[in-house]
């Protein structure tokens, strides 16, 4: 139950000027997958609860994708504090494994009612074990 994963497959307004996907648009694929997670294994009442906000993103940029090409996006959770989780993701192609970039992203857990940061209770944090090496 590590590594979490979702398939992409990259489309025309993925693509920019220099006929590869756009870096903004591995940005998106780092918070599409970082809510499928979320929706995935929260349970319902912790969702209508809390919600993310991501306070830092970081992205390295390996490889170029293509039109067409399938790919995809793994994320996994790091450490973990009393307010944030640290979420890993690497976006891969998907036939021959090629890593198209990392990224590293600090997500705040905010409460709905109040709009405030909130504690991470243990039943969230249960939903979302610590990773040492979600690639594994």
């Amino acid at each position: 139950m590590a590594a979490f994963e979702i398939p992409i497959v990259v489309r025309p307004d993925d693509i920019d000027d220099m006929d590869h996907v756009n870096n903004v648009v591995y940005l998106r694929w780092i918070q599409d997958v970082a809510i499928a997670h979320w929706m995935a294994r929260a349970t319902e009442v912790l969702r209508a609860e809390f919600g993310w906000v991501a306070t830092r993103h970081e992205i390295d940029y390996k490889q170029a994708a293509r039109l067409g090409d399938a790919v995809t996006a793994r994320t996994w959770i790091g450490a973990v504090d009393s307010r944030r989780f640290e979420r890993f993701t690497v976006i891969v192609r998907t036939a021959d494994g090629v890593v198209l970039a990392r990224g590293r992203t600090l997500w705040c857990l905010i409460n709905r009612t109040t709009g405030r940061i909130a504690r991470i209770p243990p039943e969230l944090r249960a939903c979302f074990p610590q990773t040492d090496d979600g690639e594994a």
